[in-house]
């Protein structure tokens, strides 16, 4: 998720970029890893070489998602792409969670562009998810497409109340994009054990359960953000 449109604690907005109208947001991020990966992902881009820059670190994140849904497709034909798959995640939090944080450390931020640019790479990255996990015969076609809703509903309204709001979710509780990679990957390495679960006495698909419980998971965030936001905004602009 890229942090362009948010400037780091302590560290000075760019100067160069002065854009009328465009201000920055309140970053909310609550996740259980929080805290580390800030502290590693800073210590990262330290790192990276000078002729290495944001975009092509957001390049690196779109190539990746989409490679995971390639490899989750090429997995039913073989388990073996589910390694792929887990290289091609770990992949995508590089380029996905350093593109920003490399933008704030050199202090070459581009507000609009970054925000823009992010999260169209972000709808266009689970959409190749999870048509590729709908293909590969460990999820159905239809529990895939019920988190993608979930997912992009969730996200259009994230975008409104940092609009609206001037706050930007980054995550819901404890969970985040960093903690959802990890719970993906398990999931993966799982499926080399078993690709099925009994519950109430049927077989489903493992991911299937999973899956299921996500998709509900984030539609009911959906409508309490969605609720919440709406009645604060309702109490700002009140009608006399």
């Amino acid at each position: 998720m890229d942090r362009r449109l948010l400037p780091w604690p302590g560290m000075e907005a760019t100067r160069h970029v002065p854009v009328s109208g465009f201000r920055n947001s309140e970053r909310v991020q609550s996740s259980i890893l929080a805290g580390g990966e800030k502290r590693l992902l800073v210590w990262m881009a330290e790192r990276i070489p000078a002729w290495i820059n944001s975009d092509h670190l957001s390049l690196l994140g779109l190539l990746s998602m989409a490679g995971a849904g390639v490899f989750y497709w090429a997995s039913g034909a073989s388990r073996g792409w589910l390694w792929m798959v887990n290289l091609m995640i770990l992949l995508n939090w590089a380029g996905d969670s350093l593109d920003g944080t490399l933008a704030r450390v050199r202090n070459r931020q581009r507000p609009r562009y970054g925000f823009y640019v992010d999260h169209v790479i972000d709808v266009v990255s689970a959409t190749c998810l999870f048509t590729g996990l709908g293909q590969s015969g460990y999820m159905s076609a239809g529990v895939a497409a019920a988190l993608l809703v979930a997912f992009l509903l969730l996200s259009v309204e994230a975008y409104l109340a940092t609009y609206t709001i001037g706050s930007f979710r980054m995550s819901h509780g404890p969970f985040g994009p960093t903690e959802l990679r990890i719970l993906l990957i398990v999931g993966n390495c799982a499926l080399f054990t078993r690709t099925e679960s009994v519950l109430f006495g049927h077989r489903w698909l493992l991911l299937d359960v999973g899956g299921t419980i996500g998709a509900a998971g984030m539609l009911l965030l959906f409508v309490w953000t969605a609720t919440r936001n709406t009645l604060a905004l309702y109490r700002e602009e009140r009608l006399p």
